[in-house]
């Protein structure tokens, strides 16, 4: 009966997510549109090109790597989610969670941009091999803040545990956006870079690149890569949330922290004109890096 609730609970998980993040994906286009003066569509625009395109077939094979580039994806995103926390309390989103996931979450959240770059290299694509490169390089960049704050957090608190993260917020009653402020400003400047909006939408880079790793990826592949973005999101969002934001009860309050929490990116995105390659690791090696290392100081010393 238990494995039979915690198999349940797993595709309810998946499910959510998927939801979720399609639904923010579509609302971030008409909230777009509308600050550009256009009507946009609707929200729900993304669940039906995602479904669009699962019934599509693609004739274009280069090769086992270009199957598998997709798959590791969904698959990173996947297990990434497995080993978040949804809610405080359980329920049926309890997962996998361990002492020691946060560092895991750490490696398993770059399995997925890796796999990729192996898949877009198979095309042979100069779009996809252009946007590969960018990315893993734009990576290195906001990875050293976003890696910094998390050791902060790790040093401060004695844990590398995210529900342990979660429970020293509930004993104190402050979130650690509070009681670890430069951890909080390091790791928000680096999901500038995670969300990859504006300044920092060098790998798609449409007027440029084609939409770069994604190229000559239509059909199944392309279902794979929107639907396992969606849930990457959602798993990035709800990590944010329970670090730095006491985690949720249920799932409104979910929702709302996290819908608020992605509304930073893609407001900045949207005001902001598209940086270079190497002013965007500029950019994480400047202020994002040294809030990072302020971070550490802060939790050694106070």
């Amino acid at each position: 009966m238990e494995l039979t609730l915690n198999i349940l609970g797993a595709i309810a998980t998946i499910v959510l997510a998927f939801i979720v993040g399609m639904s923010y994906g579509g609302i971030v286009r008409k909230i777009t549109a509308r600050i550009h003066n256009r009507m946009g569509p609707p929200w729900y625009q993304n669940f039906i090109d995602a479904f669009k395109l699962i019934g599509k077939t693609t004739a274009i094979n280069h090769g086992i790597m270009q199957h598998f580039g997709p798959a590791f994806v969904m698959v990173s995103s996947i297990v990434s989610l497995m080993f978040i926390p949804i809610l405080n309390n359980g329920g049926w989103f309890t997962n996998l969670n361990f002492d020691g996931d946060l560092i895991f979450l750490i490696y398993i959240m770059v399995f997925g941009p890796l796999g990729m770059a192996l898949g877009a290299g198979q095309t042979g694509n100069p779009n996809s091999a252009i946007g590969v490169t960018r990315g893993l390089s734009q990576m290195v960049g906001f990875e050293i803040p976003w890696v910094m704050a998390l050791v902060a957090l790790m040093i401060q608190f004695d844990t590398t545990s995210v529900t342990g993260l979660m429970e020293a917020q509930h004993e104190t009653g402050r979130w650690m956006m509070f009681t670890s402020p430069f951890a909080f400003i390091a790791a928000v400047l680096a999901m500038l870079g995670m969300f990859r909006y504006s300044p920092f939408d060098i790998v798609g880079a449409p007027t440029e690149l084609a939409s770069g790793p994604v190229s000559e990826n239509g059909g199944k592949y392309l279902f794979t890569m929107m639907s396992s973005g969606s849930i990457f999101a959602f798993v990035k969002l709800t990590l944010y949330v329970d670090l730095f934001m006491g985690g949720a009860d249920n799932l409104i309050i979910l929702v709302l922290k996290t819908f608020a929490l992605y509304m930073v990116p893609v407001l900045y995105g949207i005001v902001s004109p598209r940086y270079r390659t190497e002013q965007s690791i500029k950019f994480f090696w400047g202020w994002p890096t040294f809030f990072g290392f302020i971070a550490i100081l802060y939790a050694v010393f106070v």
